[in-house]
C-alpha cells in the first residue's frame, strides 16, 4: 500500500495511530528514515497507545529487507520510500532509480514473507506521488491523504485499489492528541449560517457515503477584459461550463463579472451531482438574494439547461432528512435550471 500526501498533512501521525491499534493483536514495525527514534517516541507518547510498536531508524535498503526477513512482523510501515537507498545503485536517495529499486525489492520481500507493507510517498507540487509512475503500478493500493495544514480536517481517499472500491472516503480531525475519525462529516462541512447571499448546500456523494457541503460563491464586477473564473474545491472547467449555462438558459448575466467559488472546509468535489448547488450559489451571489433557509440541492446540469438526475438520490435525501434539511431541490422529469433557481431564491 502506498500513502501520499503534502508535507505536514499528518501521514506519519495517521500511520503511527494505525500501527498502535494493530499492535494490540499483531506485531507492528515502523521503519523511519526521516526521523530519529527519539522523535518518533515523542510523537508516540503524545498519541498514546503506541508502546508496543517496534521502531527501526534505517535508510539502507539491504538492512531493511534483512530485518523484515529476520523479524517477520505482521505489518510494517516504511516512512518514507524516498529515503531508502541501495548501495549498488550510484544515484542519490529519492532518485528515480533508487525509488524503483526500493519499491520492487520491498514488494518481493513483503509478498514472500506475508508482511503487510505500507509505503509513505512524497508528492510533487501538483499533489501527485513523486518518483516513477511504476511505483503506483507495483503496489496494490494507493491512498491520498489530503487537507490544508491550516484547517483541522483531513481526508483520506483511494485512487487505486485492487481489492475494493476507490470511491470510499475517510474524514479525520487533527487534534492535540492526534487524528480522530469524524463519523458524520455532513455535520462539519454542511453547516451554513443560513440566509447568506452566495451560499448553498450541496448533497454530494463520496463513494457510498452522502455528505452535505457548503458551496460559497462571490460575483463581483470585473475590470479585466477577460473576467476571472476562480474555483477552489471544484473543477475549473466545470465552473466555466456552469457559468455559461447560467448566462444562456437562466438569464443570469455574468459576462462582465468575476466569479469565485469555494467549497467550505477545504473539501474537493469531483462528482457532477453538485452542479445544481454550485449554480444556486452563483445565482444567489449575482442577484443579491439568499437561498431559502434549510435548503439543499443536488443534480447534474446539462449544456441544454436541463437538469439530470444524480446517482443514489434516495440515500442523499435520507442524509438531508437526518440533518434536518426541510427543502431539497432535485431534478424531476425534465425540470429546467431556471425553474430550480426560481424555487431556491427567496
Amino acid at each position: 500500500m502506498l500513502v501520499g500526501g503534502e508535507p505536514g498533512v499528518g501521514k506519519s501521525t495517521l500511520l503511527l495511530t494505525a500501527l498502535a491499534e494493530m499492535s494490540e493483536q499483531r506485531r507492528a514495525l515502523l521503519v523511519t528514515g526521516e526521523e530519529s527514534v527519539a522523535q518518533v517516541k515523542l510523537r508516540a507518547e503524545r498519541l498514546g497507545g503506541a508502546a508496543r510498536v517496534e521502531i527501526l531508524a534505517e535508510t539502507d535498503l539491504e538492512t531493511v529487507c534483512a530485518t523484515l526477513e529476520a523479524e517477520r512482523p505482521d505489518v510494517c510501515v516504511i516512512d518514507s520510500v524516498q529515503t531508502l537507498h541501495a548501495a549498488e545503485i550510484g544515484s542519490a536517495p529519492g532518485s528515480v532509480a533508487q525509488v524503483r529499486e526500493a519499491a520492487s525489492r520491498l514488494m518481493r520481500t513483503a509478498k514472500e514473507l506475508g508482511v503487510a507493507t505500507i509505503l509513505v510517498g512524497h508528492v510533487t507540487k501538483d499533489g501527485s506521488v513523486a518518483g516513477p509512475r511504476v511505483l503506483e503500478h507495483l503496489v496494490d493500493c494507493v491512498l491520498q491523504f489530503e487537507g490544508d495544514r491550516y484547517h483541522a480536517h483531513r481526508i483520506l481517499r483511494a485512487t487505486k485499489n485492487r481489492f475494493g472500491s476507490t470511491n470510499e472516503l475517510g474524514v479525520f480531525e487533527m487534534t492535540g492528541t492526534g487524528l480522530v475519525g469524524v463519523p458524520d462529516p455532513s455535520e462539519v462541512f454542511g453547516r451554513s449560517a443560513g440566509s447568506e447571499i452566495g451560499s448553498a448546500v450541496a448533497c454530494a456523494l463520496e463513494g457510498t457515503r452522502p455528505i452535505l457541503l457548503e458551496i460559497q460563491a462571490l460575483v463581483a464586477p470585473s475590470d479585466l477584459a477577460m473576467p476571472r473564473r476562480v474555483a477552489t474545491g471544484v473543477d475549473p472547467k466545470r465552473l466555466a461550463m456552469i457559468v455559461a449555462v447560467l448566462g444562456r438558459h437562466a438569464r443570469v448575466a455574468l459576462g462582465n463579472a468575476d466569479v469565485f467559488v469555494n467549497v467550505a472546509g477545504g473539501v474537493r468535489i469531483d462528482e457532477p451531482g453538485a452542479d445544481l448547488a454550485v449554480a444556486l450559489a452563483i445565482a444567489s451571489a449575482a442577484k443579491g438574494t439568499p437561498t431559502k433557509d434549510g435548503l439543499a440541492a443536488f443534480g447534474e446540469i446539462g449544456l441544454t439547461g436541463r437538469l439530470r438526475q444524480a446517482a443514489q438520490a434516495e440515500r442523499r435525501l435520507e442524509e438531508c432528512a437526518k440533518l434536518g434539511i426541510k427543502h431539497v431541490i432535485t431534478p424531476a422529469g425534465t425540470e429546467t435550471l431556471g425553474k430550480a433557481i426560481a424555487a431556491a431564491l427567496v
